[in-house]
């Protein structure tokens, strides 16, 4: 992972991220229901708070659970909800501990295939189908990890010069376009639903 990534839109956060796979992935796990700034921010939080070079996950699997879980609400907290994200994230290193020893980039380094990289990524406790694809565009898109049919696994969101997710993020500018998408999104879905509801009555 050598390119810089922009998607907490802090010089040290986003450094953490791209340098580290586990940072990247903790980030995404945790972009749900906060702003994307906020949720890719806190791996470096999680990295502050715990010590050290890199986050690793061996270590934050077996760190306490009660101990881990406070770490992650100390202000400012690495969510919303910061008990249940300390139990995914330590859910999400436990299974790349025991499955990968705990080498995040293990996960891409020898996929053979967009679809192959899809599947192990839905395997991960936290990681839905849409996550999972939006984190492969931003694998492919931005990070230079292309397997064959990385697009096409991706859906939507591998699809060139898009502004769909956070794979499209590489400033200012184009986080601008990605909020104005997402709005559009929830505007379209907020009327279908109106219609519907005014179809049904």
């Amino acid at each position: 992972m050598a390119t810089d990534l922009h998607l907490a839109q802090n010089r040290d956060a986003d450094a953490l991220l791209s340098r580290s796979p586990l940072a990247a992935l903790i980030g995404m796990l945790l972009d749900q229901q906060v702003p994307m700034e906020w949720a890719f921010s806190g791996p470096a939080t999680l990295l502050e708070r715990l010590g050290g070079d890199d986050l690793d996950a061996h270590r934050i699997a077996d760190h306490d659970p009660d101990a881990f879980a406070a770490l992650c609400a100390e202000k400012p907290a690495i969510h919303r909800y910061p008990g249940s994200m300390a139990k995914r994230i330590q859910q999400l290193c436990a299974y790349l501990d025991a499955h990968y020893d705990g080498d995040a980039e293990a996960l891409w380094r020898d996929a053979s295939s967009g679809d192959e990289l899809l599947d192990r990524l839905v395997d991960l406790p936290g990681f839905g189908r849409q996550k999972a694809q939006i984190f492969l565009a931003l694998l492919g898109k931005q990070l230079g990890v292309r397997p064959k049919g990385w697009r096409e696994a991706a859906g939507a969101y591998g699809e060139k010069d898009s502004f769909r997710s956070i794979a499209d993020i590489t400033g200012p500018a184009s986080l601008e376009k990605v909020r104005a998408h997402k709005q559009e999104m929830k505007a379209a879905a907020k009327a279908a639903k109106a219609a519907k509801s005014a179809t049904a009555g």
